[in-house]
Order: structure tokens, then sequence, then C-alpha cells
């Protein structure tokens, strides 16, 4: 039931990366300079205080670590569901390590093919290369995630005996 559970948030996670695809330059300009926003509103003091024109002149410097960022987390999360929806399918571990990974660097090919059709965006390697790098991270994490859960439960069973 887990695998079951975890193919399908990954399924709904990897639509909504595309749903953030699909959306124009505009739109996605206008989503990061919010998160922009947020990042002043809690991260830097007096931002509240400054005028409208300063604030939104922060948000568009701070724009392209924030949508770097937002690249290699949402990937990062890809992977790490990844991990989970694949790691009790048969066959060694490493070939789950590398299905693992060659569905989430494909899909951030296609993702970055995909935005050559959307209005004002680009598809870029060095997105698919940022893209990549969150899948890795993510299934780094989530095969030691994996490993912490098999460990306790390993050690919480022979302690129960």
């Amino acid at each position: 039931m887990r695998k079951i559970i975890f193919t399908i948030l990954t399924i709904i996670w990897m639509a909504v990366i595309f749903w953030f695809s699909a959306n124009s330059a505009d739109e996605s300009a206008e989503m990061s300079h919010s998160v922009g926003k947020v990042i002043g509103h809690y991260f830097v003091d007096g931002y509240d205080d400054w005028p409208e024109e300063r604030q939104t002149d922060f948000a568009e410097r701070i724009d392209y670590p924030v949508r770097k960022c937002a690249h290699a987390a949402e990937y990062a999360i890809l992977g790490f569901l990844l991990v989970a929806a694949l790691c009790d399918h048969a066959g060694g571990e490493r070939k789950r390590i590398i299905c693992c990974i060659a569905i989430g660097v494909l899909y951030a090919c296609s993702d970055e093919f995909h935005q050559l059709f959307v209005p004002g965006r680009s598809g870029q390697i060095s997105d698919v290369l940022l893209d990549s790098c969150g899948v890795l991270a993510g299934i780094a994490a989530g095969w030691i995630a994996l490993f912490l859960f098999r460990s306790k439960k390993t050690s919480s069973s022979i302690s129960s005996e």
C-alpha cells in the first residue's frame, strides 16, 4: 500500500512541476517576486518599512537565486519521492538507484522541452543540470532516510525479541 501511495504522490508532484513550467514568463516572474517579498518580510530587518518600490527592487534582485533554488528544491522532492516509490521494487539496490536517477533526469529534460512551447519561457540545459543535481540530492536524502528507517526498524525488532 505504501508503494502505491508514494507512486501516486510522485505522479502528483510531477504534475505540480508541469504546472509550474506551464506558467508564462510573466506569471512565473510574479510568483518568484512574491517569494522574494516573503523572504524580505521574514529575513530582512526593516523590510516592511521600506517603500513599495524598494521592496519590489529587492524581490527583483533576488529573483535569479529564488528561481534556481526553486528548480533544485522541486527536483530534490521528486528524487526523494522516487526513492520512496521504488525502494521495494524487485532488483538490486543499484538498479533501483539508477532507475530513480533516470526517471528524474528524463523528467527534467522533458520539463525543459515543455517550456519551449510556453510563452516567454525557454528550455535551458543549465536548468536540466540544476534539476538533475536536485534529483541526486533528493535521492541521496531518500536513501539515507530509508537506511535510517530500516536500521531503526531492525534495531527495534531485535530489542523486542
